[in-house]
């Protein structure tokens, strides 16, 4: 326990959890994980995951694939890289937890959205695109309204 007092404590567990976020948005593409996270913000990874995710909504690995996810449909909006070169340009190592990610986030495999992003974004500005094209946080893409002919 902490000799502070518990807002000023609360305060400085704020700082560092907005250098764990900034981390995570600086080095997306490099190996990380909540253990690794933690010891940099001088946390035990449990009480970082928990406390991240009542500051920002999604634990750190949540918030570290959204990342992952963001920076992969814009390399795959470009259209020069193979989903599996966006997938390791990511930092992600496994095309298939990559690809269940994505699709879960952007509501279509990778390749699917590379398909079909490729030319919805022509003409439009890279920071509108971003914007536009950005994936669903904290729940799942919705899922398709069912046809009935």
């Amino acid at each position: 326990m902490s000799s502070r007092p518990p807002a000023e404590q609360r305060l400085s567990d704020l700082a560092r959890l907005r250098r764990v976020k900034d981390r995570i948005d600086r080095e997306y593409a490099q190996p990380l994980d909540v253990e690794a996270l933690a010891r940099g913000a001088n946390m035990s990874a449990g009480h970082l995951s928990r406390q991240f995710r009542l500051a920002y909504g999604e634990s750190p690995y949540g918030y570290l694939m959204t990342r992952r996810i963001e920076r992969a449909m814009a390399l795959l909006r470009r259209g020069d890289l193979s989903v599996t070169e966006v997938c390791f340009a990511v930092g992600c190592s496994s095309l298939g937890t990559f690809s269940t990610r994505f699709t879960e986030l952007v509501g279509m495999p990778p390749s699917v959205y590379r398909r079909k992003a490729a030319s919805a974004t022509d003409g439009m500005p890279s920071c509108v695109a971003k914007q536009v094209t950005r994936p669903v946080r904290n729940r799942e893409a919705p899922a398709p309204e069912p046809h009935i002919a």
